[in-house]
């Protein structure tokens, strides 16, 4: 039976395929039909579904208490634990207990009030400028403690003044002396404008920019020679209390790239009896004869050259360099000599003559005090006097020349011209060695820092 029923099913098969060769329109047209009747039947299927616009809505109310009641919030602020506010900032010149307080965070008449009466505040906060200062307040701008912190000059110390709210809510206040810590910082500029700009931006203290002129320059004309994308790398001091820094100390190693020209330096001491000094990278000592200014880095407001004569109104020769600088800026001798002359001198006022080596002779003018006396052996760098207008001067600067064998010279020139001394010792070779690497390290490190930071 099976075999039958193949056999008729083989039949049929060959019966539709000899129809749809002899009659291929037909059986489209019947296949199309067969589709879209189907289709059809679908589409009408389809239209039977009910429409939802017709379908019966209900609505469902639920109550939800809302957070912005009274009673959930208070129960949400009840359960909250107490925290602490901190800032920190500098006093200044002109705070007052009020803007103080206010410049912190902190709104409490009662620590108003305290800051306004405690003589301790008043001594040592109030109108001192440049203090480094920490409160810590409640949730509600409460003051809780308020620290104070400042270093005495040429101590290794610091004083903390504390004013602390005790348990039985009054607050006392006390002085505390602890050690300052030593750290170190990199840092690093590029400069735009002026070195000091450059250092502004990068948040470098003054100190530091002033050491950076000092250092390279016997190697760099800070008034001209400096160049707009010139960059720098520092490593320097920190003196620290808390943690935080009060001071910065001296440059530790520093590179400065000027005009195509790469100039480095580290400070080594030989030993604890040697004196410390300056070194490039390779052990050159950069030591000079002769400083290239007796004032800390500024800017000078007429050199060794022809020039009206502020008081004669004559053209004459100004036989030396005038360095502008606020009264009181102290003055120190360029070379290690003997004090010839120091006391009151025609136009220069108050003028210090100090002799060196090879019949050179300084001349420190127009000072406003005189700290040396006549016959006085100095040290390169030794403080001898301050700026000051005493003499023929129209205002504060110091009026400096340089004069070998009795004739006046340029003392930029002279200054620059100056041999160096001896590098570093061959017994005090391996320690440097080991520093300087150490000094590479970090100064790439604060140039890889600036790079990115340019980024």
């Amino acid at each position: 039976m099976k075999n039958s029923l193949t056999a008729a099913c083989l039949a049929l098969s060959e019966s539709l395929k000899l129809a749809a060769r002899k009659h291929p329109k037909r059986i489209t047209a019947a296949v199309a039909t067969v589709l879209l009747t189907g289709g059809g039947g679908a589409f009408a299927v389809a239209s039977l579904a009910p429409d939802p616009a017709e379908l019966p809505v209900s609505t469902v109310t639920q109550a939800v208490p809302s957070l912005a009641s009274e009673a959930p919030l208070a129960t949400l602020l009840d359960n909250m634990p107490g925290y602490s506010l901190y800032r920190s900032d500098t006093t200044r010149s002109t705070d007052t207990a009020e803007s103080l307080l206010e410049r912190l965070g902190v709104a409490d008449p009662a620590a108003s009030a305290f800051l306004r009466g405690d003589e301790l505040v008043r001594q040592n906060v109030l109108g001192r400028a440049g203090r480094s200062l920490s409160a810590e307040a409640t949730d509600d701008h409460r003051l809780e403690r308020l620290t104070a912190r400042w270093a005495p000059d040429d101590t290794p110390t610091f004083k903390r003044l504390v004013v602390e709210r005790g348990a039985d809510g009054q607050f006392h206040s006390r002085i505390e002396t602890a050690p300052l810590t030593v750290g170190s910082r990199l840092a690093g500029g590029v400069i735009r404008t002026s070195l000091f700009a450059a250092t502004d931006a990068a948040a470098i203290p003054d100190t530091v920019a002033v050491q950076l002129a000092e250092i390279f320059s016997g190697n760099i004309d800070f008034r001209r020679a400096l160049r707009k994308e010139d960059r720098f790398s520092v490593v320097y001091e920190t003196l620290e209390a808390d943690g935080e820094p009060l001071k910065s100390g001296r440059v530790l190693s520093a590179e400065f790239h000027n005009n195509g020209k790469t100039h480095d330096a580290v400070w080594f001491q030989e030993s604890a009896s040697a004196k410390g000094t300056y070194y490039t990278l390779d052990g050159q000592s950069m030591r000079r004869a002769y400083l290239t200014s007796p004032v800390a880095y500024t800017r000078i407001s007429s050199g060794f050259a022809m020039r009206v004569h502020p008081i004669q109104q004559t053209w004459r020769a100004h036989l030396g360099t005038d360095m502008a600088a606020p009264s009181g800026t102290p003055v120190r001798t360029v070379g290690e000599g003997t004090v010839d002359f120091a006391g009151v001198q025609n136009g220069y006022g108050n003028v210090v003559y100090v002799r060196h080596a090879n019949q050179h002779v300084t001349v420190y003018a127009h000072l406003s005090r005189i700290d040396v006396r006549k016959g006085q052996s100095i040290d390169q760098g030794d403080v001898i006097g301050a700026v000051g207008a005493t003499g023929w001067a129209t205002g504060p600067h110091l009026h400096f020349e340089f004069r070998v064998n009795g004739e006046h010279r340029d003392p930029m020139s002279i200054a620059r011209a100056s041999d160096a001394a001896q590098p570093v010792s061959r017994a005090a070779r391996k320690d440097f060695e080991r520093l300087a690497a150490n000094m590479r390290v970090q100064l790439s490190s604060a140039s890889l820092m600036l790079q990115a930071r340019a980024e």
